[in-house]
């Protein structure tokens, strides 16, 4: 290995740009579509999210194709930037969304994410991430290009928010 390579870059001699593309989307699918199905609370809108993301992906020759942990905090920053953008879009703004939920969650569970998705998009980004994904707070800071603060901050907000909502319709797990 070379003395200036960081141990997460990986030395790939004879792989093409096209195949590096093809394996960060079969290693992220799962993850980019459960956080935009997280996000935007439908399936339809989750696929139209992916496709943007693998479009990007494919488009941006700055993609840190070759380093996983940078790679898979751009496809989540691409992911949420992409989520903003749906939610921002005047045609969003004009239409009245189908609620589509996740089929293969308990319905206590289901509870709990219909919740979630009435938290501001920033709180539902930070629940998600450290939740679903494991992120420590100093990651989401960086995934979001927030203070470390303002994410600890926004996480026990979403939970005080979560937990009397939760309360108040009966919830007590």
């Amino acid at each position: 290995m070379n003395p200036d390579q960081s141990s997460a870059e990986k030395v790939v001699p004879f792989t093409t740009r096209t195949e590096l593309i093809e394996n960060a989307i079969n290693q992220y699918a799962k993850m980019i579509f459960a956080l935009a199905v997280h996000q935007t609370g439908s399936r339809a809108d989750a696929d139209d999210i992916f496709q943007e993301v693998c479009l990007t992906l494919v488009r941006d020759q700055n993609a840190p194709l070759t380093n996983d942990s940078h790679l898979k905090s751009y496809l989540i920053r691409v992911t949420i930037n992409k989520c903003k953008d749906l939610h921002k879009s005047a045609w969003r703004k004009h239409t009245e969304p189908l609620e589509e939920h996740i089929d293969d969650i308990s319905p206590e569970s289901e509870s709990i994410l219909d919740e979630v998705m009435r938290l501001k998009p920033f709180y539902r980004s930070v629940i998600y991430l450290y939740y679903y994904q494991g992120y420590s707070v100093k990651e989401i800071a960086d995934i979001l290009d927030k203070k470390e603060n303002t994410v600890s901050s926004a996480l026990r907000r979403a939970r005080v928010k979560l937990k009397t909502i939760l309360e108040e319709e009966g919830y007590h797990g």
